[in-house]
């Protein structure tokens, strides 16, 4: 068999890291959150394992932290199988992606994470082997060239996006199993982070496990980064436990609210409220008084803030609302309610003509 490139299994020794640490679950029952997607799993697996066949291709989407890696590698230990890691990004050509496929194992899982990346070539590769597990490969050129098909073993492949838009919908139709992550209720993540605290040998009361849950943005990634930072105050503070006061502390200095907000959330809101006047202001002015690229204001800053209901999106532009002023101790204008009724008034002018 070809020796698969080390930059292309690269990502695999950080999940392995992480596994061994014991923050990952390893099966199911260990997974916390996500109900339905997890009953939904559990029987699309133990019919799998009942008929000796490997799961059907699944493909999570979502925003970030919020489990794909964790659920592809259960997925692995529940069939009995090896969890294979790459990206879209690293898969440069099609020859990288056919040295994977051709080291696979029977039940293996072939994690692609940022599966929206991949390059057209690298996806034509890929079709052949999800729907009849063959491998295509083009040797020689020009008049000599010839096709050589191989047989791949049964495997699943598990694709993560935090962009399922950006999916081609050939690819996408070829994953039988296609489920979005959603965000965790704060009683979710401050089970996590009381498993958590555990791993990491620090006891903290259910009150501080909450309190920092409220702060996380219903990312277990981001509660359990948050709950290190805590830890670090306790030890340099000599406390053997986090209560409530010292989580408070912490956070704080971090510069996260109770409702998650950080500096970077703020910065952004007072841009539109005090650079702007509580906007309309379009993306790329916004881009460029924050300093920093629209596609990171997209994706990084106003997922959560439009969440939340501090800002909102318009075809004139992005505007703060009642909501965000009042997160920032800011008085709401009353020019700036006015401006929306008129605003809606015209809309529904526009939708109707006999208005």
């Amino acid at each position: 068999m070809n020796e698969i490139p080390e930059k292309l299994t690269e990502t695999a020794a950080g999940i392995i890291e992480e596994n061994i640490s014991g923050f990952r679950p390893a099966s199911l029952a260990e997974f916390i959150g996500q109900g339905d997607l997890k009953n939904k799993l559990g029987i699309y697996i133990q019919a799998a394992r009942k008929r000796g066949e490997p799961l059907d291709h699944c493909l999570f989407y979502g925003p970030p932290g919020l489990g794909k890696t964790t659920l592809a590698g259960i997925i692995a230990n529940e069939m009995r199988g090896q969890f294979r890691v790459t990206s879209g990004p690293a898969l440069e050509r099609a020859g990288d992606l056919a040295a994977i496929l051709s080291n696979l194992q029977p039940n293996d899982v072939l994690f692609i994470d940022e599966i929206h990346r991949l390059s057209p070539a690298v996806e034509e590769v890929l079709y052949p082997g999800m729907e009849d597990f063959f491998l295509d490969i083009i040797v020689g050129k020009g008049p000599l060239a010839r096709n050589i098909r191989l047989q791949l073993p049964p495997f699943t492949l598990v694709g993560a996006t935090t962009r399922l838009g950006l999916l081609t919908s050939p690819l996408r139709a070829r994953f039988g199993i296609v489920e979005q992550l959603e965000l965790y209720a704060p009683e979710d993540v401050s089970t996590i982070i009381v498993r958590g605290a555990r791993l990491l040998s620090i006891d903290i009361s259910s009150e501080a496990a909450m309190v920092i849950a409220k702060s996380a943005r219903g990312t277990p990634r981001v509660a359990l980064r948050l709950l290190r930072r805590v830890r670090d105050v306790a030890e340099v503070r000599c406390e053997s436990s986090i209560d409530v006061n010292l989580a408070r502390t912490a956070l704080n200095m971090l510069g996260v609210d109770s409702v998650g907000m950080d500096e970077r959330d703020r910065r952004y809101l007072y841009a539109v409220i005090d650079l702007f006047g509580g906007g309309p202001v379009g993306l790329s002015t916004l881009s460029a008084a924050l300093n920093e690229e629209a596609q990171t204001i997209e994706d990084i800053y106003e997922p959560f803030l439009i969440q939340k209901g501090f800002i909102e999106r318009t075809p004139r532009g992005r505007k703060a609302t009642r909501n965000g002023y009042g997160c920032l101790d800011i008085e709401y204008p009353v020019e700036m309610a006015t401006d929306q009724r008129t605003f809606l008034l015209e809309e529904d002018e526009a939708a109707d003509p006999e208005f």
